[in-house]
C-alpha cells in the first residue's frame, strides 16, 4: 500500500480509545509519525504496541486537557523536535455528565465539558498554530457532533459545547484562508463508542459504524491535497 503521509507529523487528542485510537492507527498505517495524547498511560502504551506492529511510530503524551499549562510545554517539545506540525486532530470530548434538564446541570460537569470540548481545542489552536503554519500544508480537523445543531431536551451541556466548537473552528478557518493551513470539522454521526453507549444504553451497538469505519475519512482531511476549509464534513457510509 502506498503511504500517503510519509514524513508527516500528526497529533491526535483522545488517542487511547474509540475514534481517536482508530485515527491514530490509521495515521500510522499511512506513514505519519503520531503524537498520541490521552490521560491514561497504560492505554497509550497499548496503542503504541499496535502502531509498532503496524510498522508505524508514535510519541506518547500522557496529558490532562484541563491543564492549561501543559499546552505550551507540548508546543515547545514539538517545535524542538520537528519544527512543524502537519496534522492536528482534536478528537477528545466528554458528554458532560448525565443527560439532564438545563435547570439541573451540575456546574462541575459544565466546567469540565467546556474545558475539554472547547477550551482544550482553543489552546491547541493558539499554541500549535505557528507549527501548523510551519508545515507546507497544515491541516486541522476537529470532531464535532450533530448535537450542535439537532437540539434535543436534556442535551444542553454537550450540544452547547459542540456548537461553540463549530463556531470557533469556522472562525479559525476564515482566519487561515490566506495561509497554507486548512481547518475543518468532522461529524461522525452515531458510532460504536463508549460515549455513545453511555448516552444511549438501550441501543444495539452492532447497528452502528465502528471507529475503524470512520477513521479513514478523518485522516483523508489531513492530506496535503485537501482544499476544503471551514466546513463540517459528515461521515459517509460506504
Amino acid at each position: 500500500m502506498t503511504q500517503r503521509l510519509t514524513n508527516r507529523v500528526a497529533l491526535v487528542s483522545g488517542a487511547s480509545r474509540g475514534i481517536g485510537r482508530a485515527v491514530a492507527l490509521e495515521l500510522a498505517r499511512e506513514g505519519a509519525h503520531v503524537i498520541a495524547i490521552a490521560r491514561t498511560t497504560g492505554a497509550l502504551e497499548e496503542l503504541d504496541n499496535q502502531i509498532v506492529k503496524a510498522g508505524g511510530s508514535a510519541t506518547l503524551v500522557p496529558m490532562d486537557l484541563k491543564d492549561g499549562a501543559a499546552f505550551p510545554r507540548l508546543a515547545g517539545a514539538i517545535a524542538e523536535r520537528w519544527k512543524k506540525l502537519d496534522i492536528l486532530i482534536g478528537n477528545a470530548g466528554v458528554l458532560g455528565g448525565p443527560l439532564t434538564p438545563v435547570t439541573n446541570i451540575n456546574p462541575k460537569d459544565w466546567v469540565e465539558a467546556v474545558d475539554v470540548n472547547v477550551n482544550a481545542n482553543l489552546r491547541f489552536i493558539q499554541f500549535l498554530d505557528p507549527l501548523l503554519k510551519a508545515s507546507d500544508a497544515g491541516r486541522a480537523i476537529f470532531v464535532t457532533s450533530g448535537a450542535a445543531t439537532n437540539i434535543r431536551a436534556y442535551w444542553g451541556v454537550y450540544s452547547a459545547t459542540k456548537a461553540a466548537l463549530d463556531v470557533l473552528i469556522k472562525t479559525y478557518a476564515a482566519e487561515c484562508a490566506t495561509t497554507k493551513v486548512r481547518a475543518n470539522l468532522f461529524s461522525p454521526g452515531p458510532v460504536r463508542t463508549g460515549m455513545r453507549a453511555k448516552a444511549f444504553p438501550g441501543e444495539d451497538p452492532m447497528t452502528l459504524p465502528t471507529p475503524e469505519d470512520v477513521a479513514p475519512q478523518i485522516v483523508a482531511l489531513g492530506l496535503s491535497t485537501e482544499t476544503r476549509n471551514g466546513e463540517i464534513v459528515a461521515f459517509k457510509k460506504r
